[in-house]
């Protein structure tokens, strides 16, 4: 049923996007094609959930067990959406430049507050049933050097690359930027196959496509995307995690007002790190139109 769905949504999707004219024909990918990447990435995750990573936990262990399959299950999907716009457009390189370096401190900061103060709270509002909680549980427990390859090296470059670099990027040159930020960090949130890191990629998923769509480089959306994870990953080292998992959203903060103060925290410093970052954005908008020479 589920590999049904995912055969059909894109071509409900078809029915609800114009035709591509003369003008986009060399434009990839579109609404639709972007679902269909999406769901290539969640038939290659759920089919390696079932049939692989038991396999490769007796194998290699459960860490590398994790970031071998993070490598198929993005790499595959990444490495045809890659080679279809290479062919389609004659792309085939993605803009990892960063013209601003002001702009990375107000990025890391900006997307761990938006994880912490606004993005996990939210999330601990759904509950969560005992056999996924146990499952987080034993993920939330590595901290080993694979567990730190998967979540602060290969899921930011792999994810972002596809995401922003590919899904974005071309959504962006078909559709207006709101449409195309809300449409691919959707999709990104759906492709973590659980309500929960729906959320989170959701809120960091708009954050690093708004930067994407500023800046045209996936750097600061790979930047974003490994200090959100880092942030997570050390946290492993402070907090039992048995505990938070089995607490409540006012223990975890350590009371209400600690709990209030913590989002309202978060809300004033993603708040002064948007506006900073904008300011940046529209410096050096200024100054590329200075450097362009008068008739």
């Amino acid at each position: 049923m589920v590999i049904l769905g995912l055969t059909l949504i894109p071509m409900f999707f078809s029915r609800m996007v114009n035709s591509p004219t003369k003008k986009y024909s060399t434009v990839y990918p579109n609404i639709t094609q972007s679902i269909g990447i999406t769901a290539i990435n969640i038939l290659i995750a759920l089919l390696t959930i079932i049939k692989l990573r038991s396999s490769l936990n007796e194998f290699v262990g459960k860490e590398a067990s994790d970031l071998i399959c993070e490598l198929l299950i993005v790499g595959i999907p990444l490495g045809l959406a890659y080679l279809i716009r290479k062919k389609r457009t004659n792309y085939n390189s993605f803009n990892l430049k960063i013209d601003n370096i002001r702009i990375i401190p107000f990025i890391v900061i900006g997307s761990v507050a938006l994880l912490f103060g606004i993005a996990d709270p939210l999330g601990n509002l759904i509950p969560m049933p005992e056999n996924f909680k146990n499952s987080l549980m034993d993920f939330g427990s590595q901290t080993g050097i694979f567990a730190f390859l998967l979540l602060v090296i290969a899921a930011p470059i792999l994810e972002e690359l596809l995401f922003r670099g590919i899904i974005l990027d071309g959504l962006l040159k078909r559709y207006s930027p709101l449409i195309s930020i809300l449409i691919s960090s959707l999709l990104f949130g759906i492709a973590h196959l659980n309500p929960w890191s729906f959320i989170n990629g959701l809120i960091i998923g708009i954050f690093s496509g708004w930067v994407y769509y500023k800046t045209r480089s996936v750097l600061p959306s790979i930047i974003i995307h490994a200090s959100a994870n880092l942030s997570g990953f050390l946290v492993r080292f402070l907090v039992d995690i048995n505990v938070r998992m089995n607490d409540s959203l006012v223990n975890i903060y350590g009371g209400l007002t600690n709990l209030i103060l913590s989002i309202a925290g978060s809300i004033i410093v993603v708040s002064i790190c948007i506006y900073f970052l904008i300011k940046e954005f529209n410096k050096r908008g200024e100054q590329t139109l200075a450097s362009i020479p008068e008739n």
